[in-house]
């Protein structure tokens, strides 16, 4: 029995067990970083970065740095004999998110291509992630765990924000700033010393803050990555599904359950108070739910008891809501409310723990009791967020199609000054015009010209104006000639096709019936009126 008993405990600290790696000189250790450091030179000899010089110089440069910093290091252990040692650390929160997050880009990148031709530069910020990372450990005399760890936070960042090509050197300066904060800004918390920041979220935060007071989104493919997510079909159920295994894992579900619950019952507060969405065409954003199931559920830097997960969970709930609205108000794109409440809600970590311990009351604490249910509490969590999530998906809440989607429908709130709405229509209409849709284009320069929803500007009415009419919509050409018209008609078929996608992949091999009774649904009355006549 004893024998048994000692294999099942051996078993069960198999995972976390180091292995060290014996270096017999002062040197040896930086052949590693020597090969990260050449590997990012191969990489560069590829067309997908040849193709833009500033990446290319950014990979040399990259392993420039790198090279520099080891032969310093290596020159100050030569002359002092210090041997900079690693050992071998696989940890299953590190492993088993990246595998994951590789089966977002994957399912993603399917349906978006960019995801797949940035599938190069991914591979060298993770060369450059640990090569930094373990320079930067021995610089500060630690021993280098070498594991997965990179994995996730490199990952973590390129699912929310990457730089275009021409500022591509921007995200090596990213990934440095993550890894720094996870090394020097750090706190006492529970007898040791812990990293205050998620070490992806703490760079995405602070890069946000930076991008917003600049005026520099556009630096960035941010808004497209925010956007694309919905062109995979039942994106909110694979996410789900996914989510299920990081629970399942890492009794997580506190957070993340918890955190989306609280934003679908605000967003369904809102919208029966208002009578529109809270969010433009969901009840809770696509990056948001993947922000909230792969983002906010470090364990390092998160509560850990149930009653503090809970709390966290709701706070970033409230956090994104309330960052929206300040972001919209702003005039900043509201994709950053995901990524700028997590930093302060790391900070709150201490405080949320200490308010849980402040606690007195059994009968509130034993509602989170982890021992509930035989031990087995994450399961019961995770059955309820099932049934939830269920309950949403039966609603149409989750992949179905949003009213939100419906241009008619916010033309009829605006009509009727509901909250928002106004702004919201010429939101959708200057996406549909990007594109190209003649019709948006159009509507667009009616509104500049009459001043109803926006103050009159003539000239940027006719600039619309203009490129309706190169898109062959006659009623713009007739109100580019003519500055006393505002005259409108309905969109054309190609317009249709290009306004009806909800979000998703586009509708040019729809046939002709099922696009009109698309549009039927959607409440475009023309397309309804055409339809009975059949």
């Amino acid at each position: 029995m004893a024998a048994a008993s000692s294999k099942k405990e051996n078993k069960k600290q198999k995972p976390q067990i180091p292995s060290a790696v014996a270096l017999a000189s002062p040197l040896s250790a930086f052949k590693f970083p020597f090969a990260i450091a050449i590997a990012i030179l191969l990489v560069s000899l590829l067309p997908r970065v040849h193709s833009n010089s500033v990446v290319m110089y950014s990979f040399w440069g990259a392993a420039a740095l790198l090279l520099a910093w080891q032969g310093y290091l290596a020159f100050l252990s030569q002359r002092t004999g210090e041997i900079h040692n690693f050992k071998v650390v696989l940890r299953p929160q590190h492993y088993i998110q990246a595998m994951l997050q590789v089966c977002v880009y994957s399912y993603w990148g399917y349906y978006w291509r960019p995801v797949y031709d940035h599938f190069w530069l991914i591979v060298v910020q993770l060369l450059f992630a640990y090569g930094f990372d373990m320079l930067l450990s021995w610089s500060r005399r630690r021993e280098y765990s070498l594991g997965f760890g990179p994995f996730p936070i490199i990952l973590s960042i390129n699912l929310f924000l990457w730089f275009r090509d021409d500022w591509f050197y921007m995200q090596f300066l990213m990934i440095m700033v993550g890894f720094m904060g996870k090394e020097y800004v750090r706190w006492q918390r529970e007898g040791r010393s812990t990293h205050i920041f998620n070490p992806s979220a703490f760079a995405l935060g602070l890069f946000s803050l930076v991008l917003i007071l600049t005026n520099t989104t556009g630096l960035t493919w941010g808004q497209e990555i925010a956007s694309t997510l919905t062109l995979a079909p039942n994106i909110y159920t694979f996410l789900f599904l996914i989510g299920l295994v990081v629970m399942y894992f890492f009794s997580i579900t506190l957070v993340a359950g918890m955190s989306a619950i609280t934003l679908f019952a605000l967003s369904a507060l809102y919208s029966a108070s208002t009578g529109v969405p809270y969010f433009l065409d969901s009840e809770i954003p696509a990056a948001v739910f993947l922000g909230l199931h792969l983002l906010i559920t470090d364990p390092s830097t998160s509560p850990r008891t149930p009653l503090g997960k809970t709390l966290f969970g709701v706070l970033y709930a409230f956090g994104v809501f309330a960052l929206y609205t300040l972001l919209d108000n702003l005039g900043s794109p509201t994709f950053y409310d995901k990524l700028l409440c997590v930093p302060l809600l790391n900070l709150s970590v201490i405080a949320i723990d200490r308010a849980v311990r402040s606690i007195k009351s059994e009968s509130i604490l034993n509602v989170w009791r982890k021992d509930w249910l035989g031990g087995k509490a994450n399961l019961a969590h995770m059955a309820v967020w099932i049934f939830v999530f269920g309950v949403m998906t039966l609603a149409g809440k989750t992949d179905g199609r949003h009213i939100g989607d419906s241009l008619p429908f916010w033309e009829q709130a605006c009509a009727e000054n509901l909250p928002n709405a106004c702004g919201r229509v010429l939101l959708l209409e200057s996406t549909y015009c990007g594109d190209n849709a003649a019709w948006a284009c159009n509507e667009l320069g009616r509104h500049y010209r009459q001043g109803d929803i926006v103050d009159v500007d003539e000239e940027l009415s006719f600039s619309y104006f203009a490129r309706g009419c190169e898109l062959k919509f006659q009623s713009s050409c007739l109100n580019m000639l003519d500055t006393s018209l505002a005259l409108t008609d309905t969109p054309l078929e190609l317009d249709m096709r290009l306004m009806l996608r909800e979000g998703g992949l586009n509708l040019m091999q729809l046939s002709a019936a099922d696009l009109n009774a698309r549009a039927c649904e959607h409440g475009w009355e023309f397309a309804c009126e055409s339809r009975s006549n059949l």
